[in-house]
């Protein structure tokens, strides 16, 4: 078969790294980047870290709204499948690339597999939300991570096509975890359990100077050392509120610059506690068994929350604070989200075609 595989930002180059050399065994694959992404620390150094040859196809469609930028995905998406007419269109998790690429695709009667079908927050306003239910409605192949995932669908009233099979971010970390060492670490002054990693990039919490404020403000006070890779969303936000030399004064704050996949990972790994509002973090978090506060007021791994290894507290400070002294350990045996053969599974229910 030739399959197509549209990607754009960060997790799904991390998605997409044990899936190419698995397709490319027995069909044609080719990838579409939509330059969602585009900086170096946010793009390319994945595509070098991991192994993932260069896309067949980089989009450069860059920033801008949301309904601009899916609009110019789609138009661009549209133009590579008519010219490449493949056989499947595979999708990644729930970005503006994401729902262009399903878009494109159903529009000229492709099929279309979404890897990491049927999550749900239950939270329209947040446009992941948005499309992840709208690209699961184009899809002819659903591939979940969870049997939570598949319930959702089934509830939704789609079953046929569906799949589960795991996530394949999981058997990165798999692959992976023998190779992370403590460099990020001692390059930062950092001891294994002495910090508290956070990210934040999230629209709703990024672009709100109430909510960074209220974020920021618990981290400080905290007393504990917070390492904080900088977005570069956020990082702007911060310069336009004249906040960022300020916070650069504070000395139980680490800003770093966005980091590689192998620095960043070794960073969760070794982390007292993760703070986030990152979908993607919550789960290597579970994954690593390191207790996660998560910067949001709902979320689709639905199984950290209820395996007791991670907290919702939204952008409230003082749940924040009050989290950030309490949270411990979960269940000693949590829910699965996969092994090493996911990206075989995906493979197989491709096939079915």
């Amino acid at each position: 078969m030739r399959i197509v595989s549209i990607v754009g930002a960060r997790p799904q180059f991390v998605k997409l790294a044990p899936m190419h050399p698995e397709i490319s065994r027995a069909h044609d694959h080719l990838v579409v980047h939509t330059g969602q992404h585009y900086d170096y620390e946010m793009s390319q150094i994945f595509f070098e870290e991991l192994d993932i040859p260069d896309p067949d196809y980089n989009l450069g469609v860059g920033s801008g709204t949301h309904g601009e930028q899916t609009g110019r995905m789609l138009t661009a998406c549209e133009e590579v499948l008519i010219k490449e007419r493949p056989d499947v269109v595979i999708v990644y998790g729930d970005t503006n690339s994401t729902l262009a690429g399903a878009l494109a695709a159903a529009k000229l009667h492709l099929p279309v597999a979404h890897v990491e079908a049927g999550l749900r927050s239950f939270d329209m306003r947040m446009p992941e939300e948005v499309n992840r239910v709208l690209t699961d409605q184009l899809s002819t192949i659903l591939l979940c991570p969870s049997r939570a995932g598949v319930g959702n669908l089934g509830n939704e009233g789609i079953t046929e096509g569906v799949h589960l099979v795991g996530d394949t971010m999981i058997q990165v970390l798999l692959m992976i975890d023998h190779r992370l060492d403590r460099t990020a670490l001692e390059g930062n002054g950092l001891s294994p359990g002495d910090y508290v990693l956070a990210t934040v990039h999230r629209q709703s919490n990024a672009d709100s100077r109430e909510n960074m404020e209220s974020i920021l403000g618990a981290m400080i006070d905290s007393g504990e050392t917070v390492v904080l890779p900088l977005h570069p969303r956020t990082r702007r936000n911060l310069e336009r509120w004249d906040m960022l030399s300020s916070l650069e004064g504070e000395e139980n704050l680490v800003l770093l610059p966005p980091q590689g996949f192998f620095s960043f990972i070794s960073l969760e790994k070794h982390a007292r506690l993760i703070m986030t509002d990152s979908g993607g973090v919550q789960k290597e978090a579970f994954f690593f068994r390191v207790p996660c506060i998560t910067l949001r007021e709902s979320t689709e791994w639905v199984e950290t929350v209820e395996d007791g290894w991670n907290v919702l507290v939204g952008a409230d400070r003082d749940l924040i604070e009050r989290e950030m002294t309490r949270a411990g350990p979960g269940m000693d045996d949590p829910t699965s989200y996969g092994d090493e053969r996911v990206c075989a599974r995906i493979v197989d229910a491709l096939e079915t075609l």
